[in-house]
């Protein structure tokens, strides 16, 4: 479970959350001052009470008391009108706070580098996005501005019961140093219950959507049984919390009803008195009750509302912990719209370790000149892909340079630079939507016409044509419903789109089948034709069209240069070469064999 460590104070989350409220802040004002109004309408009650007994009851005057029926009736309608107004402000003011917050959190998230994806779950980022905004919104709508209400409530009430009778109010405020004491001891434990609850629901949801998005293997390994039991637990977790929430609820206002109860029967008892010695009107000792009975309503309204801000600090703590998070790949330079790369990459004793000095990369150099291909070769774990991923900086290396057209990668806006780079991966990732947007992605200057001419050029526009809809066909999420060769030649077509200076393959045909292999290969060439190439693959077919060879071993560079220099001096490429030859040649004649049986 997440660090619950106290890194904020109270006042300094209020604080921060109040910076999203200033936007608004002449709504802001607008709804305190029509919550001060509908205070101030609900103190009329009870002393239009007091003037009812003693001026009035007292004297038989039945007219006057019209006129004070009257009276309390135009407060009513004025406080319907005034709490409709301040509702529907304060609704407005949290939606509007609410998207605000949720677009910035959203932004913030695409600055991280892959090294904070690395370490944080979906499921918990997801919470933060949206759970945890609302909570905060709920706060904002339901507990910090109606605070307002409630201080000026309480306010008013002992101001007026001070006028009333300020002895009988001194009485009263013998309870306040009991009721003090039991909010303060409700308050540390439920704060703590409370932010426990929100870690765990994000460990929730976390843990579903990773059990979500394995499904397939979780049934194929038998493993519901096993991840059953793991969510059984933390859903436990989560209601042990719960369940002391609940526990502190229920000492907490009864707490409240007791003392309300006590000081009523204090008033009673001494005011009481005073009214049989003629000290006191009834009117007075009758306000007096009906005062402190709306008196701990809101105090018993306050405890609700420090649910609701409790829950929201620890959710703010979580948004804002984000907010803090900065960028592990910043950027020096602003962006330049205008920026092109020509294509030249040139790697300078590069030393890369994705934690404290475990070197993935070991002192890695060498240049490829404009329009140059670079095939990689090597075993899992060589560092092949960790070079593609400093290559378009989404890590940044500890030692050496990378440096394009002769200029350092850190001159570079990582935006301007990889706006120039088409990334092709073994997994292709496709949104939801239509084929068109998925290869546009967002360029909506694109036309149909351009965007099926680019596709007819990587050889997927047969498959396209062939689906129901065509380019017009939906996609669920990651491309459900084609073949992973079929999202492949979708992905090159992507990359084309963007018209890059700089191509990378990483190992873009690992997972093609054997009938679309003629396709993905044409549609390889097109896409090198003319760029600067980088191309991790296993396929002899896709390393023999490139001018370099690479081979890496454990972050190191065993050999570097020309195709035909590599296999003349019948090195590691040659003997990888010759075993992929082997290879081919055995599979050929098994498929013979089962052809002539």
């Amino acid at each position: 479970m997440e660090n619950l460590k106290n890194r904020y104070l109270d006042w300094v989350l209020f604080k921060r959350v109040l910076v999203y409220l200033k936007p608004y802040s002449h709504w802001v004002a607008l709804a305190i001052f029509l919550l001060l109004g509908v205070s101030l309408l609900n103190l009329a009650g009870p002393y239009f009470t007091k003037i009812v007994i003693d001026d009035y009851i007292k004297a038989s005057d039945y007219k006057g008391l019209d006129v004070i029926a009257t009276l309390y009736l135009t407060v009513l309608v004025a406080s319907f009108i005034f709490q409709f107004f301040q509702n529907y402000l304060m609704q407005y003011i949290g939606q509007k706070v609410m998207f605000d917050l949720r677009s910035k959190v959203f932004a913030h998230l695409h600055k991280m580098s892959f090294s904070y994806f690395d370490k944080n779950p979906i499921g918990k980022m997801i919470t933060k996005v949206v759970n945890d905004v609302e909570v905060l919104n709920e706060m904002l709508t339901s507990g910090l501005i109606l605070i307002f209400s409630d201080l000026f409530t309480l306010t008013g009430i002992f101001v007026v019961m001070f006028y009333l009778d300020w002895r009988l109010t001194l009485v009263v405020c013998l309870v306040f140093p009991l009721l003090a004491l039991v909010t303060r001891f409700y308050r540390v434990r439920a704060r703590d219950a409370l932010r426990k609850n929100r870690a765990y629901v994000a460990e929730l949801n976390s843990y579903l959507e990773e059990n979500l998005s394995g499904m397939d293997t979780v049934q194929s390994f038998n493993l519901e049984k096993v991840n059953g039991d793991k969510f059984e637990g933390i859903n436990r977790d989560r209601l042990q919390e719960d369940l002391r929430t609940v526990y502190y609820n229920a000492w907490y206002m009864p707490s409240i009803d007791f003392f309300n109860s006590l000081a009523v029967g204090m008033v009673i008892w001494y005011g009481g008195g005073r009214f049989v010695q003629d000290e006191i009107e009834l009117g007075i000792l009758v306000a007096f009750i009906q005062y402190l009975q709306k008196f701990f309503e809101p105090v018993r309204d306050l405890a609700e509302k420090f649910n609701i801000i409790q829950t929201a600090m620890a959710s703010s703590e979580r948004i804002f912990e984000l907010l803090d998070t900065p960028e592990q790949v910043p950027d020096l330079v602003p962006p330049a719209s205008n920026y092109k790369i020509r294509g030249e990459i040139e790697f300078k004793n590069v030393w890369f370790a994705y934690k404290d000095e475990n070197y993935i990369l070991k002192d890695i150099s060498f240049s490829l000149s404009q329009g140059e291909s670079l095939a990689i070769v090597g075993a899992t774990g060589s560092g092949k892909s960790t070079l593609v991923n400093v290559l378009c900086r989404f890590y940044d290396i500890q030692k050496g340079d990378i440096k394009f057209d002769g200029k350092s990668i850190r001159e570079i806006n990582k935006y301007d630079l990889r706006r120039q780079i088409a990334l092709v991966q073994q997994d292709v990732f496709l949104f939801s939507g239509n084929i068109s947007d998925n290869i546009r992605l967002g360029n909506h200057q694109m036309g149909q016409e351009e965007i099926e001419s680019i596709s007819q050029a990587v050889c997927s526009h047969n498959f396209i044509s062939s689906l129901p809809f065509k380019y017009e066909q939906e996609l669920q999420e990651g491309g459900v419903g084609i073949s992973s060769g079929q999202r492949q030649l979708l992905s090159f077509a992507r990359a084309l789109a963007i018209n890059p200076q700089i191509l990378v393959l990483d190992e873009a045909t690992s997972s093609v089948d054997p009938g679309t292999e003629n396709e993905v290969q044409s549609g390889i060439r097109e896409l090198t034709r003319g760029r600067t190439s980088i191309i991790i693959a296993h396929r002899l077919a896709t390393l023999l069209h490139a001018d370099k060879i690479m081979v890496l071993k454990h972050g190191k560079i065993l050999e570097f240069g020309k195709r035909k220099e590599l296999l003349q001096q019948k090195g590691v490429f040659y003997k990888l070469c010759q075993s992929h030859l082997q290879a081919q040649n055995l599979n050929n004649r098994e498929n013979n064999g089962h052809n002539n049986f």
